[in-house]
């Protein structure tokens, strides 16, 4: 699997990446087996998470960004993570129908990934799932996210560089996630700025970089914000080339080291909530917190004795 996964055989790394996303303990030693053998092939790609609320165009503009890399040579996988339902545990993994121009390409893969209730928008294993895409040959990494608004510092540790997509004249019910995002966010972009949208959005725009300024404006770098339509193709290279910049203004290896570290708390605290599950008192404990009869402080110092 290793070799064919280096030479860059597409199905090796779908086969490597349903290792990784498996759940069966035989599995989870193979594919830390399997990581543990690649790492010195990874690190290389520019990894981008790109976020938005629902409706805001994503994936659309995913497409247009991933076609006009492919046409300059790169070779870009994207990570799309679509909700699980907290009621079935299902998934519909659409994001290869949504970007259908993209999955013709042979220069791109796209694997949609289902979150399992995961925080941040971003499924369990993503992080395994961008190494191996790296291994594979893969030099631009995009993680496009549910944008949930919860939790975006998940979706910041993992990648180089967050960028996040607004709608010009969503109002004011939005503010709570665009605070949460503008907090954490390297560049932003207003998208859909077309027909007659194009001068709300440069309006939008002018009003995020004024609020980015008052946030981050002794920070060594402040955030930058542009426009741009997936239909039109304006101002998709001007979105790439805030990628650009903010990589070369990133001390990478400090961010490297950082990336690495989050992702090894994250494995330990998803390893310690299985094993405490697993213990054979854990039913018992959740049932008399779920019945009043114990105390949730208790039950928790019980099951981490």
């Amino acid at each position: 699997m290793i070799e064919a996964l280096v030479a860059g055989e597409r199905g090796a790394l779908a086969r490597a990446i349903t290792l990784v996303e498996s759940r069966r303990a035989d599995h989870r030693e193979r594919a830390s087996e399997l990581l543990a053998q690649l790492m010195s092939r990874t690190g290389g790609a520019i990894r981008v998470g790109v976020t938005g609320v629902p409706g805001v165009g994503k994936s659309s503009f995913i497409e247009a960004l991933g076609l006009r890399l492919v046409e300059a040579g790169h070779r870009v996988a994207v990570l799309a993570v679509d909700p699980t339902s907290v009621r079935s545990g299902g998934s519909i993994l659409g994001d290869k129908t949504r970007m259908e121009r993209l999955s013709r390409s042979e220069r791109a893969f796209i694997r949609p990934s289902p979150s399992r209730g995961t925080l941040g928008g971003v499924a369990a294993r993503t992080r395994e799932t961008m190494l191996l895409c790296e291994a594979a040959g893969y030099d631009v990494v995009l993680v496009e996210t549910v944008g949930v608004g919860q939790s975006e510092l998940a979706v910041s540790a993992m990648t180089d560089t967050f960028l996040a997509l607004m709608l010009a004249g969503a109002g004011d019910e939005l503010q709570g996630i665009k605070r949460g995002l503008m907090e954490v966010v390297d560049a932003l972009v207003v998208h859909k700025a077309d027909g007659d949208n194009v001068e709300k959005a440069r309006r939008a725009a002018a009003g995020y970089r004024h609020a980015l300024h008052l946030l981050h404006g002794r920070s060594a770098w402040e955030p930058r914000v542009t426009t741009a339509s997936s239909l039109t193709g304006e101002g998709i290279d001007e979105a790439w080339q805030l990628v650009l910049d903010h990589r070369a203004a990133l001390d990478l290896d400090e961010k490297r080291q950082g990336q690495a570290t989050a992702w090894l708390w994250s494995m330990v605290d998803e390893e310690q909530r299985r094993r405490v599950r697993e213990r054979p008192d854990a039913a018992a404990i959740e049932a008399a917190v779920a019945s009043g009869t114990l105390p949730a402080t208790v039950g928790a110092a019980r099951l981490l004795s």
